[in-house]
């Protein structure tokens, strides 16, 4: 993949990717290149959050993997204002011509009419009602939600339908919504899902800037919890010598605010993604890059080496394994001691096993003119 690898890359403040390498679709490659008339390279201004308005045609995006414990999910946003350099989401902003770099992170696209397609959507007579998952891949309550208020218009409409939801999230603007959440939680309609990745305000103050800080997503975690909406505590990614020595601390403290339940994911480097995070960890970790690359790659060797280029395979660490199942565990003895330290943990700090299962009876289809429908569904839709 061409990426900007010219002179060293400096960090802007507040944003996580470390320059602004070329999307895999681009039929060209910029690099930078010292030219030798100033010894100093003039440093660019902060790139500024720009937020494109778009109309979507379709919101209700279906899953087929085996190994992701949802099929439907819908996402208000595309980019994310939170910069978190090791987002698995990174690579999809290449489908828009821009770069899984700074642009993600600086180029946002609102979804302004998600929840009138989702109307539209959940009263075709063919909808068969199970959990939607709101933000499984850029967060649904990044800062641009104070103003767009899309997933609290999403959330509406699914309270009035009583239809089951999960919101995956590491902002605290989520607590604005208790107040639909809480209606839900009271049917068993709703799990929230908050992500805590360190508890180190450094390291997430270098690879989630403008997410909230690892003690106000715990204060989240209690908020929530005392309004009766079960939460499930992500720590995802998990990555080997920054974040990994942490594990059961995290899970200690979000077990003392009130979680209930817990799930894990080792990092994924897909595409860009591998440049992106090797650029953030040579400029803000040196003196360890090495030997978080070398147990990535550890966790991902074990699998199947690529068939079409063996040699290269050989050749380069290999930092990502798409496969089903391998994927988000990785494989091997360091992986397997992460499970064992997971699964340990969440017996001796008493989380429940299992997922919560949301109920499925109660859902109404709404009418294409927002009404409720004069008949209540049983999950399949009008009969």
């Amino acid at each position: 993949m061409p990426a900007d690898r010219g002179p060293p890359k400096e960090a802007f403040k507040g944003r996580g990717a470390i320059g602004n390498p070329q999307g895999r679709f681009q039929g060209f490659a910029r690099q930078s290149v010292d030219d030798g008339w100033t010894s100093e390279q003039p440093q660019p201004p902060a790139p500024s959050t720009q937020v494109s308005l778009e109309r979507a045609r379709t919101i209700i995006m279906r899953n087929k993997s085996p190994d992701v414990p949802f099929e439907l999910s819908v996402n208000p946003y595309r980019g994310c204002e939170h910069g978190c350099v090791y987002c698995y989401a990174r690579p999809n902003h290449s489908y828009l011509d821009l770069s899984p770099g700074i642009d993600f992170e600086t180029k946002l696209f609102a979804k302004t009419n998600a929840a009138e397609r989702l109307r539209d959507e959940l009263s075709a007579p063919g909808y068969r009602c199970e959990p939607i998952n709101i933000g499984s891949s850029t967060d649904a309550y990044q800062p641009i939600e104070r103003e767009q208020r899309i997933t609290r218009a999403l959330l509406e409409l699914l309270a009035q339908c009583r239809h089951p939801v999960t919101l995956v999230t590491k902002s605290a603007l989520v607590e604005r919504d208790i107040d639909l959440l809480a209606s839900l939680a009271r049917d068993r309609l709703v799990q929230v899902l908050v992500t805590v990745t360190t508890l180190d305000p450094t390291l997430a103050r270098a690879w989630e800037p403008r997410a909230a800080a690892p003690w106000r997503r715990l204060e989240t975690i209690r908020r929530l919890s005392e309004a009766g909406i079960p939460v499930c505590v992500s720590v995802a990614p998990i990555a080997p010598f920054l974040n990994e020595p942490e594990l059961e601390q995290i899970l200690k403290a979000a077990r003392e605010m009130g979680a209930h339940h817990a799930q894990y994911m080792v990092l994924r480097l897909p595409w860009e993604l591998k440049e992106l995070f090797q650029d953030w960890l040579a400029r803000h970790y040196p003196d360890r890059a090495e030997r978080v690359l070398n147990r990535l790659h550890e966790m991902r060797a074990a699998s199947e080496p690529d068939a079409a280029h063996p040699r290269a395979e050989a050749r380069t660490r290999r930092l990502n394994d798409p496969r089903f199942h391998s994927r988000m565990k990785g494989q091997g003895k360091w992986a397997e001691l992460i499970r064992l330290r997971y699964e340990v943990a969440v017996r001796k700090f008493g989380y429940e096993r299992g997922r919560i299962a949301l109920r499925t009876d109660l859902f109404t289809p709404p009418a294409p003119d927002g009404q409720l429908g004069l008949f209540g569904g049983s999950g399949s839709g009008l009969d």
